[in-house]
């Protein structure tokens, strides 16, 4: 299994971001735009995958092209893909995979929750706004974190 994933969310130009995902196999950069909700469906994706559901998906728009993350479970653990598509209605077979990995849950979810944290220390939420053009995702990482939280603890048995 891979571990060390890292996840950093950086704002450029208005409405756009960047997106780095790395391992200690790779390392590949996404492209959002807020056309979409790409940071909610993140978000909302990995705390289904928490939740027990065992696919869930995300994708970014990148005006034309589109990233689409792929997780699948299966117990503990989770298998992240995320494909390269040159116009987000594709179907996944049209895609190029870019970047996958195969990790524990506990560490997908530690990996965007600490993703967000570190971007509103960087950014406050008024800053975001301003620069991504939308509210900062307090609900979804908020929802995330409660999920992470609840099924962190032990369970009485």
């Amino acid at each position: 299994m891979t571990s060390g994933i890292r996840i950093t969310w950086s704002l450029g130009a208005h409405g756009w971001a960047q997106c780095t995902l790395e391992d200690h196999h790779a390392q590949v950069e996404l492209i959002a735009s807020y056309i979409s909700e790409a940071p909610e469906e993140l978000l909302t994706a990995v705390a289904r995958l928490v939740a027990g559901e065992t696919e869930t998906r995300a994708q970014f728009e990148a005006e034309p092209t589109a990233y689409r993350w792929i997780f699948y479970r299966e117990g503990d653990d989770a298998w992240v893909r995320v494909l390269e598509l040159r116009d987000g209605s594709d179907h996944d077979n049209r895609g190029t995979e870019i970047w996958s990995c195969q990790l524990a849950v506990d560490e997908l979810a530690r990996a965007v929750i600490r993703c967000f944290d570190q971007l509103v220390q960087t950014h406050d939420e008024s800053a975001y706004r301003g620069k991504w053009g939308e509210h900062f995702p307090r609900t979804e990482l908020e929802a995330l974190r409660r999920l992470w939280r609840t099924h962190q603890q032990p369970q009485d048995t």
